[in-house]
């Protein structure tokens, strides 16, 4: 008997969604994301801030926490003519509860611009699973969904601690300024009332580029924190590493570094004294400070391999693309773009000399598909150091997924890779982003077993690993 579909104003999810179209291939995939849909959630890179669990305050409204910490939805809005501010992003928003109620209304009634993208996915399942929404957003219906949302997050059970309980978040790692405190992981740590693991990671992107305007400033706050004069070249290694100890002592498991490419090289300390003394001194060449940035990257390999921090890469991203958009909004507000990159000879030199170290663990990701098969699996397929990391930001959808496990699985396997990213501040969208990979991870493992390329009990051996195993493993969790 064939079901009749829904009616156009409702929001269903199909409990099929992403699973292969193949009936025979489909019910192979069932059984194998029954086995993984209710494990625990590990996810070692996001960016949800430490102190809403430590504070474990109420969130304020549906816009603000839906819609503006989340650079997938307010782009995509921004690209139908709807200005940043009236999203609440950055400076000049309207955060008032008039302010959100308007901000939700533009993003319900423009659902349409979503259709076929990943953030509809995510929050549909946000919507319906999370809040019991059954009415598809549109103008129409954005009051009636904004209320329920608001009423929901006046309630205990909505609140950062309990929502990360139900979720089952085993691990969640948030990105840190290399001189913060981390005194909200601090807190999380001594609290005996909260058993899940938050993690801060070691994040020195700018702290490394001797080329931006405010580098003497940075190498001061530096100093500070680290209580180690960074005068000299010498102390600003010091320092670095000196922070880095301090964040494994906080709990952090990796560092994570994200410049426009991975080129590397190794300068001698002569020059690389004179270069930083420039830096500091506001007088450093381009060149130069391309060169000191270059050379910083495999210190920090150096320093892994000496404190135990899973170093990742995500490099090739054109950030603030759009000046004005920067210079009023901030970083981060959806102007990035991606830009091709190469690995191979780029990390020749850090892998000559730490590709083989004991205990180094190297994560690579990238928004340049090309190199998945031509480059990052085929390193990761020799190098003991070398993983490849899931897809993620621009590439974190679900057929861009499914070409990442085809692109990397024959040359690199399964458990040479990092298991899924999150890569996320939007908080309730955990779930659903760690639901789509085990869906797409399911079906490709499904048809491996029907074109008869796997057994099933090992592809169900394989889909409980990526969710457990393969992060905690390339994470050293």
């Amino acid at each position: 008997m064939t079901s009749m579909p829904a009616p156009a104003d409702r929001l269903t999810l199909s409990p099929d969604r992403l699973l292969p179209a193949d009936p025979g291939t489909r019910a192979i995939a069932r059984r194998l994301y029954a086995a993984v849909r209710d494990q625990p959630i590990i996810s070692p890179h996001g960016h949800v801030p430490a102190q809403w669990l430590a504070d474990d305050a109420p969130f304020e409204d549906p816009a603000s926490l839906l819609l503006s910490p989340d650079h997938y939805v307010f782009r995509l809005l921004h690209a139908q003519g709807i200005p940043l501010e009236q999203l609440g992003v950055g400076p000049g928003s309207t955060p008032d509860t008039d302010g959100a109620r308007h901000a939700w209304r533009l993003f319900c009634g423009r659902w349409g611009a979503f259709r076929g993208t990943p953030s509809r996915f995510w929050m549909e399942t946000v919507l319906a699973d999370v809040f019991g929404v059954a009415d598809r957003p549109s103008a129409e219906s954005a009051d009636a969904i904004y209320d329920r949302i608001a009423d929901a997050l006046g309630r205990p059970d909505f609140r950062p601690r309990a929502l990360m309980n139900r979720f089952a978040i085993d691990v969640l790692a948030t990105t840190d300024d290399p001189v913060d405190d981390l005194s909200y992981h601090a807190a999380l740590q001594q609290d005996s009332g909260f058993s899940h693991r938050v993690v801060p990671t070691f994040r020195p992107d700018k702290y490394l580029e001797p080329a931006r305007p405010d580098f003497p400033a940075l190498m001061a706050a530096l100093a500070q924190a680290s209580a180690i004069d960074t005068g000299s070249y010498a102390g600003y290694v010091a320092a670095l590493a000196d922070r880095r100890r301090y964040f494994k002592d906080h709990g952090a498991v990796s560092s994570d570094h994200s410049h426009l490419d991975v080129v590397t090289l190794t300068l001698d300390d002569a020059e690389a004294t004179r270069i930083y003394s420039d830096a500091i001194a506001g007088r450093v060449s381009p060149q130069d400070a391309t060169a000191l940035r270059r050379h910083m990257l495999v210190e920090m390999a150096r320093m892994a391999t000496e404190d135990g921090l899973v170093m990742t890469l995500h490099p090739g991203v054109h950030r603030g693309h759009h000046t004005e958009t920067t210079r009023r909004f901030g970083p981060d507000t959806g102007s990035d773009i991606p830009v091709g990159v190469e690995f191979t000879r780029g990390l020749q030199p850090l892998l000559d000399e730490f590709g083989t170290a004991q205990g180094f663990h190297l994560i690579l990701f990238t928004l340049d598909e090309t190199v998945f098969s031509r480059e990052i699996a085929p390193l990761a397929g020799f190098y003991p150091s070398v993983y490849a990391g899931a897809p993620w930001w621009f590439l974190d959808a679900p057929d861009a997924v499914r070409r990442f496990r085809a692109a990397t699985t024959e040359t690199a396997g399964f458990y040479r890779t990092s298991g899924f990213v999150d890569d996320t501040r939007a908080f309730l969208s955990i779930p659903a982003r760690h639901d789509m990979s085990r869906r797409l991870d399911a079906g490709y493992l499904a048809r491996l077993v029907a074109e008869h390329q796997l057994e099933e009990d090992e592809a169900l051996e394989t889909a409980l690993d990526l969710v457990t195993t393969v992060p905690t493993t390339a994470f050293k969790l």
